[in-house]
C-alpha cells in the first residue's frame, strides 16, 4: 500500500491545445494547480494505491487518488467553466471531479476523463522515497464533451480526444 502527498502531473498534448486555440478556449488553473514547464501540476490531497506487478492482477494499479482544492478552467468570452476536485479510479480508469459554469455548480463527481493505461510504464522509483507511474493517457469523456459542446455552443468537442500523458508521483513512506 502506497499513502501519498504528492502531485499529479498532466503534459497537455499538442492536438488538445491546438483544439483549445481553434476554439478560442483559453485554459487556465483553479486553486492550489499550478503552470510547471507546460505541464498542468495537481496536488494530491489524500488517496491509497495498490500497485501489483504487471500480469498478476487485473488491473494492477488500484485505489484512489484524490486531488481537492485544485482544477483546470476554460474560458472563452463571459464564459468560465471550472474543473475542479477531482478523484482518479486507476481501478475502472476513470476520472471524476466537480463541474461549475461561471461560477455556479453544473456537475458533481461526474466522469470527465478516460484513462487509457495501455501506455503506462512499468513503476519507477524517484527521489526522496517516492514511486513515479508514467504515460497513462488522459480522454475527454464522453459525458465531458457532451457538457463543453453545450456550455460553449459548438460541436467540436469530441470523446476520446487525447488531453495529454499524466505522470503520478506518490510518497512510499
Amino acid at each position: 500500500m502506497i499513502d501519498y502527498r504528492k502531485t499529479t502531473a498532466v503534459a497537455p498534448d499538442k492536438g488538445f491545445t491546438d483544439a483549445l486555440t481553434s476554439l478560442t478556449l483559453t485554459p487556465g488553473v483553479v486553486g492550489t494547480a499550478t503552470l510547471d514547464n507546460g505541464s498542468v501540476i495537481f496536488p494530491i490531497t489524500g488517496g491509497h494505491v495498490k500497485y501489483y506487478p504487471p500480469g498478476t492482477v487485473d488491473p494492477y494499479v488500484q485505489g484512489q487518488i484524490k486531488h481537492d482544492g485544485s482544477g483546470l478552467s476554460l474560458t472563452s468570452g463571459p464564459t468560465k467553466v471550472d474543473v475542479t476536485n477531482s478523484d482518479i479510479d486507476p481501478g475502472t480508469s476513470l476520472l471524476y471531479g466537480d463541474v461549475s459554469v461561471n461560477g455556479t455548480s453544473s456537475a458533481q463527481h461526474a466522469i470527465l476523463f478516460d484513462l487509457d493505461s495501455r501506455t503506462l510504464q512499468p513503476l519507477q522509483t524517484g527521489p526522496d522515497n517516492t514511486a513515479i507511474l508514467q504515460g497513462t493517457r488522459v480522454l475527454v469523456s464522453k459525458d465531458a464533451a457532451a457538457l463543453l459542446d453545450k456550455t460553449f455552443n459548438t460541436d467540436a468537442v469530441k470523446a476520446g480526444l487525447l488531453v495529454g500523458t499524466a505522470t503520478i508521483t506518490l510518497n512510499t513512506t
